[in-house]
């Protein structure tokens, strides 16, 4: 964000290409070349395209159309997952020769679009690592008059999963449960905020991986009506499995998985938990437990606690 800061106080660009998982980043990227664009009339001079209204040939004839009373348009493509190969080529060729008074900025989150990124500014939009997202959120609470203690501040990250997204909707039910008290506390983060999914999943791998079983049981009391909840579990096991066997990096990884490259790093350091052996054993079973319910040998609802106690005893 910083370096895009700095590039919008030179040129514009006639193209931005946002890629990431953090959707909080991409509002705040879009605001910032916005406000650099000077666009004061929004209902004629920016224009968004989304999976339900995209076209090519909708979007051809809207980056060709001067702006109304500012002296820049945006025209905005906003996480379009279906899009041919055709489509990116007549893009490319706009790309080539664009209307100067157009700045055109997608929102990539399915990645759709890498292939453009040389003809405009790309901003990356994934996730903070914890260092920076550590002093985002210190300054947010600066900005309340509050302050954030280390170990709040990090479950605050583990429990958004590390989503500045989920992060801002947390601030200020935090910063103002009690105005006559400044500091927050790990406490409060555990009382107030609703651990994501996914990080759930990571804690009960964890106690897994430890043999911790009144805490995996303990987690899964707490979690056992998430939908989805088993094939999350599942997921995630394939994923350590294919990490441990592969000597593919983060990036190319993330790739293979279809996931983002901030979730490989956080599963590889569960890997040390785990044996190969382990591993495979455990992918195995969960793919016998898929089985066995899809055929009615074996209930939903009983399916997560044998999975678990078989873990631990794996």
């Amino acid at each position: 964000m910083k370096t895009l800061k700095n590039r919008l106080k030179g040129e514009l660009k006639n193209f931005y290409l946002l890629e990431g998982d953090d959707y909080y980043l991409y509002d705040r990227a879009f605001l910032m070349i916005k406000k650099a664009a000077n666009i004061t009339l929004e209902d004629f001079n920016i224009t968004v395209f989304d999976d339900d209204n995209f076209s090519i040939d909708g979007l051809m004839s809207s980056l060709e159309v001067l702006p109304m009373g500012d002296d820049k348009k945006i025209v905005i493509i906003k996480n379009v997952a279906k899009i041919t190969e055709n489509d990116k080529k007549k893009l490319e060729n706009y790309l080539k020769n664009p209307l100067e008074s157009t700045i055109l900025v997608v929102f990539d989150y399915f990645d759709k679009f890498s292939s453009l990124k040389d003809f405009g500014e790309f901003v990356d939009c994934k996730r903070f690592d914890r260092s920076l997202a550590t002093n985002f959120i210190v300054n947010e609470f600066a900005k309340r008059n509050k302050q954030i203690s280390g170990e709040a501040c990090e479950a605050l990250l583990d429990y958004c999963n590390g989503y500045l997204t989920r992060v801002v909707n947390e601030i200020d039910k935090l910063a103002y449960y009690d105005l006559d008290e400044n500091l927050i506390t790990k406490k409060l983060v555990e009382m107030l905020v609703n651990k994501d999914v996914e990080y759930v999943v990571f804690e009960l791998t964890e106690a897994l991986g430890r043999k911790n079983g009144d805490k995996a049981i303990r987690i899964l009391d707490q979690m056992e009506k998430e939908p989805g909840l088993l094939g999350l579990i599942t997921s995630h096991f394939r994923r350590l499995f294919f990490i441990s066997t592969s000597d593919l990096d983060d990036k190319a990884l993330s790739g293979l998985l279809g996931v983002k490259e901030y979730a490989i790093k956080k599963q590889r350091e569960q890997v040390k938990n785990f044996s190969k052996i382990q591993l495979k054993r455990i992918f195995a079973l969960l793919e016998e437990v898929d089985y066995k319910i899809k055929s009615g040998a074996m209930l939903q609802e009983n399916a997560l606690y044998f999975v678990v106690l078989s873990i631990l005893n794996i």
